[in-house]
């Protein structure tokens, strides 16, 4: 060890690797940790996509911070000379009344963000090869698309390091030894820093307890499914948009994105799963999640084989409201948490690693994080 880092960034997935951007760009003196050899799929950002929105339902404060997070999806893009956004469109579906299609709706008219609202006849003409109730509600976001996952994740952690940071992987944090100056102790080495971030996925679930921060997180394993189209090209990205139902099957969400990774294949997802330990994530029963799968499939994409034949698997970061954790430490405010990202965090990173890097630099967020204090959980708080 030489020296004190101004900042280090505990866990290089999507929202640490935002983080460690940010701040080396800022001329922060940053290292960013990571404990598995990169790049590795055991964590909640790898594989090669995720969707993008400002459709956001009723939290309306996140369709607010999507504004500035393509833009700075297009910054990234430009630095990194990577494409990472296709723009599909984004399709929400929903019965009537549904809080999801509701809040949408009047977020975007709120903010004036292009969509169209539509029924069921200029569905059947749009998108033929889907099939919901006659009464359903249509709303596409236009600016909605896919993100290519890891070719974001890289771009971050390419250009953190060409503004100079230091990324280790392969070094697990063992230690954190907080103060005025915090110590970190890693398999490898001890390093010392004048502020911490903590964005450090499912294993936030042990390590935050360790520091006397008690959230109701829970590790979900996500099956990722992927269903052969019986006629090829009939979902290809340039015909069928990202989609989101929710509540689509017993409270939980469905998402999709049309044949755009592997060919000939739609990904389909229920939005939840079974509880892991992230460190043995393998062996969980996750049959209840295919068998609801298969069975939405079946109903409401005719056009797909109602039987996957890739699946792959991440991992969630669950909290009850599925607000995010966007925080100083109750005690020790040179420390800072970001957690909880419950499987919607992804499109918002670059947002994200801006408010955590923020924080870290001692200065005020720039957006209102009432929604993601820590003491939310607390019937009293000292924070």
């Amino acid at each position: 060890m030489s020296g004190i880092y101004d900042t280090i960034v505990v866990g290089a997935g999507i929202e640490g690797s935002s983080t460690a951007y940010y701040l080396a760009k800022q001329g922060q003196k940053t290292l960013l940790l990571e404990q598995f050899p990169l790049p590795h799929s055991r964590g909640s950002s790898h594989g090669q996509s995720r969707i993008t929105r400002k459709a956001y339902g009723p939290k309306e404060h996140y369709a607010v911070m999507m504004h500035e997070a393509f833009h700075l999806w297009e910054q990234l893009e430009r630095e990194s000379k990577t494409e990472i956004f296709i723009n599909t469109g984004m399709l929400s579906v929903g019965e009537p009344g549904n809080d999801f299609i509701d809040g949408t709706i009047k977020a975007m008219r709120k903010h004036n963000i292009p969509m169209d609202v539509f029924g069921s006849d200029e569905a059947k003409m749009k998108y033929p090869m889907i099939s919901y109730p006659t009464d359903f509600t249509y709303v596409l976001d236009h600016s909605g698309g896919i993100l290519r996952a890891d070719k974001a994740l890289k771009a971050f952690q390419d250009q953190f390091q060409k503004f100079g940071g230091d990324l280790h992987d392969g070094e697990a944090m063992v230690k954190i030894i907080p103060g005025k100056v915090i110590t970190v102790n890693t398999s490898k080495s001890t390093y010392k820093c004048n502020n911490l971030v903590l964005t450090v996925g499912p294993w936030a679930k042990t390590i935050l307890p360790s520091l006397g921060v008690h959230i109701p997180l829970r590790p979900l394993r996500i099956t990722v499914c992927y269903w052969k189209e019986k006629i090829p090209g009939q979902y290809a990205a340039n015909r069928f948009p990202v989609f989101v139902q929710h509540p689509a099957v017993d409270n939980f969400g469905v998402y999709g994105l049309p044949s755009e990774e592997y060919p000939g294949h739609v990904k389909i997802c229920l939005h939840f799963g079974p509880d892991i330990d992230p460190d043995n994530r393998d062996t969980v029963d996750d049959k209840w999640v295919m068998d609801k799968l298969k069975s939405y499939v079946s109903k409401h994409f005719p056009n797909l084989v109602p039987e996957p034949s890739i699946l792959e698997t991440c991992i969630y970061s669950w909290l009850p409201d599925e607000e995010f954790v966007l925080d100083k430490h109750p005690a020790w405010k040179n420390m800072i948490i970001g957690a909880g990202f419950s499987g919607h965090g992804f499109k918002l990173s670059p947002v994200v690693g801006k408010v955590l890097g923020e924080m870290a630099m001692g200065k005020e967020p720039s957006y209102n994080l009432s929604p993601c204090r820590i003491d939310r959980f607390f019937s009293r708080s000292k924070i």
